[in-house]
């Protein structure tokens, strides 16, 4: 008898076991529109159920990044799942856009059952947290590519929104105010400098207990990303908002200006919010220099929204009662797409 797809590191009937196993997890994140189920070539989405005038889809994809290595140590994998929906969902919902469904893909060298399954939790976690639906996904079994315990991850999201309500930030003037919505953390950006700051160093293990955090080292770092979906599109529903911005890798310095129009910056105030202890320890053990935190890290400011002098007191009230930390960090003034941290 010949060589079998098995013995060359490949387990089908273990995938088509996997498969089972989280179809009950995936079906919980089911929403109007979702047509068919798990398995097939395509999943299938109907927009009849969306009323919209003149529907514009926004699509985002993202991975987790170095982060992953930190969850391979610690063997845990069910919050990088939210993460992972996090990534795609915050950066489509700076357009205006209510995310509508969700993708994922999983590349591992050896199918393992337990992970996978945690990673799906995880996942639809996100998903629900969004209130969107896990459409679909691959998973794919790549032996030899991947050292052992280990895998990639990657996240594909879509969302709806009106053309003339997309937010582009070409409405965005002298006068008006920065709003920044607080960060669980870390989030999923910076890893690489993390690691090589804590853990290459040699300074720190994962399992290490740091008097500036309640959580064993390895914990606080993996905390998930926020999501912030719902409070967003609840605001949409009230205010203009000129503009939003995701804090991911580049943090307030890069991400900000993306939604800048030519004739204007911004002044942060970095004496503004509170910042979360992980950033000032990192800071310090890897004697890193104030510009180099604020375009690495998000620094405990994980989504902005830019608004009007009128509309600033009333959003952060709105966030307040929807238990969303945020605070007026800076304004719009004169110039070229530049932040100014003062």
């Amino acid at each position: 008898m010949g060589k079998s797809y098995k013995e060359a590191g490949v387990d089908i009937s273990l995938a088509n076991q996997i498969v089972e196993k989280i179809k009950p997890l995936i079906s919980k994140t089911s929403i109007p529109g979702v047509l068919g189920g798990i398995g097939g070539f395509g999943g299938l989405f109907s927009l009849a159920e969306q009323n919209y005038k003149e529907p514009v889809l926004v699509s985002g994809t993202d991975g987790v990044g170095t982060k992953l290595k930190l969850a391979f140590a610690l063997n845990k994998h069910d919050t990088i799942g939210i993460d992972l929906v996090a990534m795609s969902v915050n950066d489509i919902i700076t357009c205006g856009a209510k995310p509508l469904f969700f993708l994922d893909y999983i590349s591992m060298g050896k199918l393992s059952e337990k992970v996978v399954v945690e990673l799906i939790k995880g996942i639809t976690e996100g998903c629900k947290m969004a209130d969107c639906a896990l459409l679909g996904g691959e998973t794919a079994e790549m032996p030899g590519f991947y050292p052992e315990g280990e895998y990639d991850l990657a996240g594909f999201a879509v969302g709806i929104v009106e053309k003339n309500k997309i937010i582009d930030g070409r409405e965005i003037k002298e006068g008006d105010l920065v709003i920044g919505l607080a960060s669980n953390g870390l989030h999923s950006n910076g890893f690489s400098l993390v690691r090589k700051v804590l853990f290459e160093s040699k300074k720190y293990k994962i399992e290490d207990k740091v008097s500036s955090f309640e959580e064993y080292l390895g914990e606080e770092l993996l905390g998930p990303t926020k999501i912030y979906v719902s409070p967003v599109l609840y605001l949409l529903e009230k205010y203009k908002i000129l503009g939003i911005a995701h804090i991911t890798g580049g943090g307030i310095v890069e991400n900000i200006p993306r939604i800048l129009p030519e004739e204007v910056s911004i002044q942060v105030d970095k004496k503004s919010w509170p910042k979360p202890s992980i950033f000032t320890f990192l800071q310090k053990e890897g004697e890193i220099c104030d510009e180099e935190m604020y375009r690495t890290f998000n620094m405990g400011i994980g989504m902005v929204l830019i608004v009007s002098q009128n509309d600033a007191s009333k959003v952060i009230n709105e966030l307040k009662m929807t238990r969303y930390d945020s605070y007026i960090i800076g304004k719009v003034v004169k110039g070229n797409k530049q932040i100014i941290i003062l």
